[in-house]
Formats: C-alpha cells, structure tokens, sequence
C-alpha cells in the first residue's frame, strides 16, 4: 500500500508515542502538524519529517495530506475537526471525541452533508481482541449474559498537564471512564437507565463509580480514577455458561473465554499486552481511500450515544466545563 499521508494537529506526548508507531510500520507518513506550541510542532516535524506550519488551517490544507489527525487536548477536539471538515479532509479525531454531545452531533452532521470521512480514533473498537470479545457476546459463547464489571484504576494525572486542568476540559470521564463506557455500550447497547457519583478535586472529576442497566436486566459496574491504582484495569463479563475476561481491556491483545471446567480459550492478538495504534490507522487510511464517510469500526451512532450518555453522567455528579481555553 502506498503510505498514507497525514496532519497531525497536536503534538504533544500521545501524538509522539502514535507517530513513532504508525511511522514504523511502513504504511503511513506525517507530511504536515500545527500546535499552539511552535517549538513543539518544530521539535515534532524535525523528528518525524514533517512540514510545521503556523496556523492550524494551513497545515490541513497542505497539499498532500490525505488525512488529519486531532490530537490536542479535549476541548480544541470541536474546533480543529470542524476546520479540517469544512476544508475537505478527512478526520480522524481523539477520543473524548469532543466535550459534548452537541458538538458532537455538529461535526457529525457536517461529514454526513459533505459526505467526508470522519471517526473517533477510539482504538479499543479497531483492535482485534476487543472485537473477538464482542464475537463471542454476539455468538452466545457464555451465554445470556448477566453483568459486566470494569475497573480502570491508574494513577495518571501527571500523564500529561492537560489531565489535571479544568480549563482543558481535564478529569477521568473524557480521559480514561470513556474506555468502559464504550466498551459496554459496543457489547450491550443504550443503557435504560445509568447511575453515577463522583469525587471532583480542584474542578476536575478525578473518580466515578457507575452503573449502567441494559435491557435484559444486564448490569455494568464501572470504576474509574486517575489518581490510584486500586483493581488496575480489569473486565469480566458473566454469562448464563461462563465468562470472558480480559486485563487492559481498553488496549489490550488478551481475552480469555471460559465456558467449562475443561473449556478454556485464550484469544491473543499482537506480540505484546498493548495493542498498538497501527490498527486504526491502517483501517481509517484504507476506509478514507475506499470513499467512505463514515467508519465500519465506529459508527457515528455510536460516538454520539457515548457522549450522550456521558452528558447524563456529567449532569448527575453535577460536572460542567466552562472558562475553557
């Protein structure tokens, strides 16, 4: 495949750790990156021989980037995508795909008028084994399915600054609680009902405790935090004849399937824990280049319920982002 040529907007620590990844594969090339940091964007595009640019609209509107990658933190999310649609390129867009279920369905209903390719880069739903997870949900493997319970305890507010700031729409709903509220929404669908609580420090939420009832009665427990590590980052869902678990869940290459005393099956995927972000890329460049608009992996039906469902959370631990940058 001829490599595909991307924009980087953001270039920051994660865009440096997916570069080096989708470089190294062969398969695609940064031509072009902007941010608010002129040394950074220096720093990025010497590093990865790009072309730093200025102004946000001129490194999309290079011309040969194929696509754009949104990177920045959450709350710039709305405002590079809708610059890059309204250009005509194609977006592939970090999750929390943006602060809100309104900006949200904006750019959503911008890609669908102009018909341009438009996905959350939530890499959980291209990896292979978060996809097998969901096979054998959908096959019945374990059964009808009773509940889920998903812990995501890793103490990263000082992952990066953005994290721990209330002005860059910072906290663990739209870093790290997004991960299991999309991974049951992708097994079980809309929820009937959800409740949620919270600990907010310093006008970011720093944990949540939620639950979330599907039809069938189907119960997810999630518990999040930036700020500890208790339970570190697990799933386990129960079914009428066994359980399918999995460590890392939300990037991980493990799944274990147990329907039976002597009925084990391990599905591995990759050569290490973590799944890399070569999958989405691969995937976004191969459905960019095939004319479609919008992702197989990530419907857009499904990164508006999400957010939808995190807007409710957000009203019930009475969570609101204002004075953002």
């Amino acid at each position: 495949m001829e490599k595909f040529r991307w924009c980087f907007i953001g270039t920051g620590r994660l865009a440096n750790q997916v570069a080096s990844q989708i470089i190294n594969s062969g398969n695609h090339e940064i031509v072009s990156c902007y941010s608010r940091n002129s040394e950074s964007s220096k720093r990025f595009a010497e590093k990865f021989n790009a072309r730093a640019y200025d102004n946000a609209d001129e490194a999309i509107l290079d011309s040969d980037v194929e696509g754009v990658y949104v990177v920045t933190p959450h709350n710039a999310h709305f405002r590079y995508t809708k610059i890059a649609l309204e250009a005509g390129k194609p977006v592939l867009c970090e999750k929390a795909f943006t602060i809100d279920s309104r900006e949200t369905d904006e750019l959503i209903r911008i890609a669908r008028g102009k018909r341009i390719y438009l996905a959350e880069a939530m890499w959980t739903w291209f990896s292979p084994c978060a996809n097998q997870v969901k096979k054998w949900v959908d096959e019945g493997k374990i059964g009808q399915i009773k509940k889920a319970s998903f812990t995501y305890h890793m103490k990263s507010i000082n992952y990066s600054p953005r994290v721990s700031d209330p002005r860059r729409a910072g906290g663990a709903l739209l870093d790290i609680t997004v991960y299991p509220i999309t991974y049951a929404y992708r097994l079980f669908g809309y929820p009937v009902s959800i409740e949620s609580k919270a600990v907010i420090e310093n006008c970011i939420d720093v944990s949540e405790e939620i639950i979330m009832t599907f039809r069938d009665d189907i119960r997810a427990d999630i518990s999040a935090s930036i700020i500890d590590m208790k339970g570190l980052e697990k799933m386990k869902i129960t079914g009428s004849k066994g359980t399918i678990t999995s460590n890392f869940f939300h990037a991980s290459t493990k799944a274990i399937l147990n329907n039976g005393l002597f009925n084990r099956k391990r599905f591995t995927s990759g050569k290490g824990p973590i799944n890399s972000y070569v999958d989405e890329f691969d995937i976004a460049a191969s459905e960019i280049r095939e004319g479609l608009f919008e992702s197989r992996k990530v419907p857009f039906s499904a990164t508006s319920d999400v957010m939808h469902i995190m807007d409710e959370i957000r009203r019930q631990i009475d969570l609101v982002y204002d004075d953002l940058e």
